[in-house]
């Protein structure tokens, strides 16, 4: 369901629209929609399990970090205990989760605390998929203003390997966690916890400079 956080409807309206898809498309398989925590906590139990019988299959939920003094200083709405609530409500209602999490976010000064604290947030939520993306900063945002004045120090290639390497490490997770974006350096999808030593070999390759990175100019949003 596209323009954005599709959840945040009205329930009359949302419920509206997934019958008349499914009456359209009747052999489709999955229905997805963006969501955040604010939007699902607007839905009580019984209508996200309404939403799920009508078709709604996975959310797209931005967690963006489990660090709750870096999600204060990007103004997003709710802690960590707040997203994690939130999206164990949608898995309890048989929705299924695709999280993404903004590597860099906490800037070279929280680094660690963003990565280990976005493990545990992951690791109690337990979504099916994960993504984790490189924060790029863009022209014109308050968070670009503030790297140009110094305020925010944004990690580089190694810094931003070395907390996606954390967070892999310590994240419990039964899922797929995929870091294959484009505005990553180096590409990974992993089923953990199977994969989890081939992916951590991997970014210790490239962190000692045996395993090449993707050239800047293919990096992007």
């Amino acid at each position: 369901l596209c323009d954005g956080d599709a959840l945040a409807m009205p329930q009359a309206a949302l419920a509206e629209v997934l019958v008349a898809v499914r009456r359209a498309l009747p052999s489709l398989t999955r229905l997805a929609s963006y969501a955040n925590a604010r939007s699902i906590a607007g839905k009580s139990d019984a209508e996200l399990g309404e939403l799920r019988e009508l078709g709604l299959r996975l959310l797209h939920l931005g967690l963006e970090s489990g660090d709750d003094a870096t999600l204060r200083a990007m103004n997003k709405h709710g802690d960590a205990r707040y997203h994690v609530v939130q999206g164990l409500r949608a898995r309890a209602a048989g929705l299924k989760l695709f999280v993404t999490v903004l590597l860099g976010l906490g800037g070279v000064e929280r680094s660690t605390e963003h990565a280990l604290a976005t493990a545990r947030a992951l690791s109690e939520m337990q979504p099916e998929y994960v993504g984790a993306l490189s924060l790029m900063l863009v022209p014109g945002t308050p968070l670009h203003a503030d790297a140009r004045r110094g305020a925010f120090v944004l990690p580089g290639p190694q810094g931003l390997l070395r907390e996606l390497r954390t967070l892999l490490e310590h994240v419990e997770l039964r899922g797929i966690f995929y870091a294959n974006h484009a505005s990553n350096h180096l590409p990974l999808r992993a089923r953990l916890p199977r994969d989890r030593g081939a992916a951590l070999g991997a970014l210790d390759a490239a962190l000692s400079g045996a395993l090449p990175l993707k050239p800047e100019w293919l990096r992007g949003l």
